[in-house]
């Protein structure tokens, strides 16, 4: 389930916006002023931020400067909403961060369909839809990981935090992931775990996909971390 911070100091805006959000699947948070919102981000880093531009206090404009200046906060995906829709406000947004710009009013659907596309495009892993790899398939809605050998469909045992973890990678194929990267992309952030603990799950994952042949995908990168490649090995039979 993907989560979402609605940033709107009008309470029956927010709630709409909540209401429609948490009937599309969405896990949600609101939050009335920027204080606020840098709170819940400091917590927990969230998918997607639906950030209004008039708020109390700071502008939605400076919190969005603050995040994309902050190396933590750099790649969280932005929709600025406001009643501003003027060509240079739209920049001005833009300019400040923002991956994509709605004015109000807007839909319900088309709000839907502007947070599907910044996720697909910022935050793959963040959609509960199926991942193909070279053959390996892993399908969050199902919890599965599979991949077939022949006519058979085989499936891959592992635990919860070995699926969140290749996840991650399966969405960010060919990319080099430090262990702390990993840390705050599949635990969590302010989760105090030892960096090696990277290794004993990539250990682990690399097990589970050993019956498939998909262990040699993920590769170690000296003094970097670990990557995902799409070379598979030959299946046994």
């Amino acid at each position: 389930m993907s989560s979402v911070l609605v940033v709107e100091d009008e309470s029956a805006i927010a709630e709409l916006i909540a209401m429609n959000l948490r009937h599309a699947g969405f896990e949600v948070t609101v939050a009335a002023d920027a204080s606020a919102a840098q709170a819940v981000v400091d917590q927990v880093m969230p998918d997607l931020v639906l950030l209004d531009w008039m708020l109390p206090g700071q502008s939605g404009v400076q919190l969005a400067r603050r995040w994309r200046a902050d190396t933590r906060t750099r790649e969280l995906p932005v929709i600025m909403l406001t009643a501003r829709a003027e060509e240079s406000d739209k920049i001005t947004g833009l300019d400040a961060g923002a991956d994509d710009y709605l004015t109000k009013p807007f839909s319900p659907k088309e709000l839907m369909a502007r947070i599907r596309a910044v996720l697909r495009r910022k935050a793959p892993e963040a959609l509960d839809v199926a991942v193909d790899v070279a053959g390996l398939v892993l399908d969050p809605s199902t919890h599965r990981v599979t991949r077939r050998v022949g006519d058979e469909l085989r499936e891959v045992k592992m635990g919860p935090t070995e699926f969140r973890l290749l996840h991650f990678l399966m969405t960010h194929t060919e990319r080099v992931h430090s262990r702390a990267q990993l840390l705050d992309r599949v635990w969590g952030d302010h989760v105090f775990i030892e960096e090696r603990t990277v290794d004993v799950h990539i250990k682990r994952l690399r097990e589970a996909l050993a019956p498939v042949a998909c262990s040699t995908m993920i590769e170690t990168v000296r003094g970097a971390g670990y990557r995902l490649t799409r070379q598979l090995g030959a299946v046994a039979a």
